[in-house]
């Protein structure tokens, strides 16, 4: 009996311990007045892999959700609902920061950095956006806080 217990919850202890400390609800923290909002999702996606939703809402109250999927293997992956972005390529520096690229038709728009705190409740992002010769042309920051 015990033997059996054993093999059903050794498999939920190393999947819980080998789970990405990213997956969850991630809302953005910002100064501006409601109804502003940004909230990033990321859940599990495969044996390894991530699916990223965004879903935002502007100062009119209108809201835009788009999303991607990604193995963190820096291939270049479709978005859907998002008509100034294509397709995503993310691929993982070291445990606390990945690299994502954004495309829109074969172009690079924006290159961003995404580093997750020791603590694993704030994701800092930087922004670099680019033009079509390659170059950056605006740099932001924002920070993202765990929703529990």
């Amino acid at each position: 009996m015990l033997a059996l217990l054993l093999l059903m919850v050794l498999p939920t202890v190393a999947a819980s311990q080998s789970a990405n400390p990213r997956f969850g609800r991630w809302l953005l923290k910002s100064d501006a007045l409601a109804p502003i909002s940004n909230i990033m999702t990321y859940e599990p996606f495969g044996e390894t892999g991530m699916k990223v939703t965004i879903q935002a809402v502007n100062a009119k109250g209108d809201t835009t959700r788009w999303w991607y999927t990604t193995a963190f293997d820096g291939r270049e992956m479709p978005v859907t609902g998002n008509a100034s972005q294509t397709h995503a390529a993310v691929r993982t520096i070291s445990p606390f920061v990945n690299e994502i690229v954004n495309l829109n038709n074969g172009r690079i728009t924006q290159r961003l950095t995404n580093v997750l705190s020791p603590d694993h409740n704030t994701i800092a992002v930087i922004y670099m956006r680019q033009d079509a010769a390659d170059k950056t042309t605006a740099v932001t920051f924002a920070t993202y806080l765990r929703i529990p």
